[in-house]
């Protein structure tokens, strides 16, 4: 297991200095640097990211599939593979209803199936241009059947570019394991969540598209409360209570609770998060809860913990920190990095 940065667009980074953040990244040790989706559009913030590396793998976490034709991802898609000289993910979600139909304007259909069609419409394209296979792929949500020459961008040099989903319930997990190359695990996660839900879900479908999994990758970020005093980690943990409280509001993410028996909690949230009483759902998260969806340590034994507890159930996380990190010049960080790649 490895570290990677996630940076998340909503953080109000322009470009240019996501692209100085993602280089100190680089410089500073970590494996991946993963672009979430926000008040800006993840595949094109990862042209800075692509620029100011030349190590780090790089890929967004996620992009919403909802929001882009194939054809639109797949020609991006290529170009990040070309400026990354092939170390770009492709991480897609089908993210969640009331924001793709109230947000977005875009029709919600069964998010599980459509998300197949879309990585398989992705292959399609990829192989038109690649290797002149011509372009026929009809399904349910997608038909492709047209590629001239002036819209054929041609073949790239490292022309398998992964494609990771996000997922949380079980439908989504089973398509990872039959058309992806990885998962994201959502970050409201826990290891029995992940072992006695989502593992037996994907390898459901690793079995159905007879694949042996072997160079499956499962990806995500991980809760941390860090600080090297009480008062520092007081106030991470509020902050992490307030995130957990904000996911655990949504039907969406019942599975996660309901692998603890606390589903019950889902109604009580969801109304305190539509009467706006923020402070109210934070204080419903136990304190059992937080040492359930994530790592409370120091900045010295903040990486053993997450080994110990996510070793052999994921392949790479990253922190995730709702509230302020230290800067990557900070000297705890890269004493991190190493202690955690052992």
């Amino acid at each position: 297991m490895n570290l990677g940065l996630s940076i998340a667009s909503h953080s109000g980074l322009p470009p240019a200095r996501i692209g100085e953040l993602a280089g100190a990244a680089e410089q500073a040790g970590f494996s991946a640097v993963f672009v979430a989706e926000g008040h800006g559009d993840a595949l094109a913030l990862c042209h800075p990211v692509a620029a100011a590396t030349r190590r780090v793998q790089v890929g967004t976490a996620v992009a919403n599939a909802a929001l882009r034709p194939p054809v639109l991802a797949a020609k991006t898609a290529a170009q990040l593979d070309q400026a990354t000289g092939g170390r770009f993910i492709l991480g897609l979600g089908s993210q969640v209803k009331g924001h793709n139909e109230r947000r977005f304007s875009v029709k919600w259909d069964a998010p599980a199936p459509r998300m197949r069609e879309v990585v398989q419409a992705l292959r399609a394209i990829w192989s038109c241009w690649q290797h002149g296979t011509p372009l026929n792929f009809k399904g349910q949500y997608y038909r492709f059947d047209l590629m001239t020459p002036f819209f054929n961008p041609g073949p790239i040099e490292h022309p398998q570019v992964p494609v990771y989903v996000a997922a949380v319930n079980q439908a989504m997990c089973r398509v990872a394991g039959e058309v992806c190359d990885g998962l994201h695990v959502h970050p409201f996660n826990s290891p029995k969540y992940l072992r006695e839900f989502v593992q037996p879900a994907v390898k459901e479908g690793l079995a159905k598209a007879g694949r042996d999994g072997k160079d499956f990758a499962y990806v995500t970020s991980t809760f941390v409360v860090i600080g090297d005093t009480e008062p520092e980690r007081a106030t991470a943990r509020q902050a992490v209570k307030q995130q957990i409280a904000f996911y655990a509001s949504t039907r969406t993410y019942e599975p996660v609770l309901a692998a603890h028996g606390w589903q019950d909690l889902v109604p009580a949230l969801h109304r305190k998060s539509v009467e706006g009483d923020w402070k109210g759902m934070a204080d419903l998260i136990s304190d059992e809860m937080v040492e359930t969806y994530a790592v409370t340590g120091t900045y010295e034994d903040i990486g053993r913990k997450i080994r110990e507890r996510y070793t052999g159930l994921l392949d790479r996380t990253a922190f995730y920190q709702p509230y302020t990190p230290p800067a990557l010049d900070d000297p705890r960080v890269p004493r991190l990095i190493k202690e955690f790649n052992g």
